[in-house]
């Protein structure tokens, strides 16, 4: 069929626009998003994660990465690394404060400060991020306070700056500790915007241009798949046993371990037990801000419960070896932050049941170390008996239902009542039993 020329360009202009259209759904359709969840308090495990995220937004070739984020805080350190990863990202960070009634405080909301763009669900908040020094003296304290606050302020300063957010609230944030609500932070150039579901973030994130480390991008958001990566167990695991309550007891589940199985030995279990939940919590205790002096004051405590079981202190050591578990164990964990330390609810029962273990369990192993042995050769030394024969200085005794060949250093009648001294091999020594 031969076609006019109007009618051929007409064909190839329709075929080029179905195939722009095609093209323009396909791009639409092959878009991602990735999403993560920082839920909890900044640590290690929290660095990994969002490290993880970054590279997965990379690897897929996303047009965002979102954090949705609900946390009181954490540890400097971990902010500092979370930060660097997220200014370093080749892919924009979203940071979302979701779901409604959560937050973003003291790290997180440095973190947030970070970040390409900052959304907020209603009924959240952010900010809060005034450091707090302990230890040493009133004076020192201050001085130190002032030098970390304002090193805070200034690396609060310089991340509002950079990605062009209120500096005046960056240092009210830290210095004044202010924390503002959703809206608020919107009018004071803090977040972007309100959103009140993922869709909505989504919906309004689409088409903000933004800069980062490979350039300026464009946010394809809208209409986008939604990738949801979850923390791997790993991950799930090490932020539990990093909670500074789980990782002290584990430590005291592996004192206890060990140190029944120094006392039982050949018990396995106890020992096997112990030593697995010693290590776990030595890995758990090295990504936590450690207290040597707490350490310590717990090892004390420990010695003076099993010296309390071998020296008559009338309950002195005990008493001792409470009050030092008691403050070693407030000090274990060098944190200003309460969520980041032990918490008494843990510690005082905790250290009953290790007084009580010491003083019942060990205490009842090592009296029965200490018993006088009643089974075999060695049992019959201070066993009562009477001569059956003369000995003088050879004979026969009979001790504990049994016929004896006997040695006696002094001349002994039969019927004489004597007293084991001493076992060699199938013969017994034996002397007239005292005040017979």
């Amino acid at each position: 069929m031969n076609l006019s020329e109007p009618s051929r360009r007409l064909c190839a202009a329709a075929f080029l626009a179905s195939c722009a259209i095609g093209a323009r759904a396909a791009a639409q359709t092959q878009a991602t998003v990735v999403v993560g969840d920082i839920d909890g308090a900044i640590g290690p495990v929290s660095t990994t994660y969002v490290e993880r995220l970054i590279a997965l937004a990379d690897e897929r070739d996303a047009s965002c990465l979102v954090l949705r984020m609900d946390t009181p805080g954490g540890l400097s350190a971990s902010m500092r690394d979370v930060i660097q990863a997220v200014l370093a990202s080749p892919v924009p960070v979203v940071v979302y404060v979701w779901p409604e009634g959560a937050h973003a405080a003291s790290a997180g909301a440095l973190i947030a400060l970070s970040a390409h763009v900052v959304a907020m669900a209603p009924g959240t908040n952010i900010g809060a991020a005034h450091p707090v020094s302990i230890g040493a003296g009133e004076e020192e304290n201050d001085v130190m306070d002032e030098k970390v606050t304002n090193d805070a302020a200034a690396y609060a300063r310089s991340l509002a700056d950079r990605r062009g957010r209120s500096v005046e609230w960056a240092e009210c944030v830290v210095r004044e500790s202010i924390s503002s609500t959703a809206e608020e932070a919107v009018a004071e150039g803090v977040a972007d915007f309100v959103a009140a579901d993922l869709a909505e973030l989504l919906a309004r994130v689409d088409g903000r241009r933004t800069s980062t480390p490979a350039g300026e991008v464009v946010i394809r958001a809208s209409g986008a798949a939604v990738e949801v990566v979850p923390a791997t167990f790993r991950e799930r695991f090490l932020a539990r046993i990093s909670d500074p309550n789980i990782a002290y007891v584990l430590m005291l589940v592996g004192v206890f371990g060990i140190i029944f199985e120094l006392q039982n030995p050949g018990s396995i279990l106890p020992g096997v037990a112990g030593a697995v939940s010693l290590v776990t919590a030595a890995f758990a205790l090295q990504m936590l801000p450690i207290s040597w002096t707490g350490v310590a004051l717990i090892a004390l405590a420990i010695a003076m419960f099993i010296l309390e079981i071998k020296v008559a202190s009338h309950g002195l050591l005990t008493i001792g070896g409470v009050v030092s578990m008691v403050i070693g164990s407030i000090m274990l964990i060098d944190s200003p932050l309460p969520f980041m330390r032990v918490s008494l609810a843990v510690i005082i029962p905790s250290v009953a049941f290790t007084a009580l273990f010491f003083l019942f369990a060990v205490g009842m192993g090592i009296k029965a170390q200490r018993r006088k042995v009643t089974t075999g050769s060695e049992g019959l030394v201070g066993e009562v008996g009477t001569a059956r024969t003369a000995v003088a200085p050879e004979g026969t005794v009979f001790v504990r239902g049994e016929l004896w060949s006997a040695h006696s250093d002094e001349p002994l009648a039969p019927g004489d009542a004597v007293e084991v001294i001493a076992v060699d091999g199938m013969k017994v020594n034996v002397r007239r039993r005292p005040g017979a």
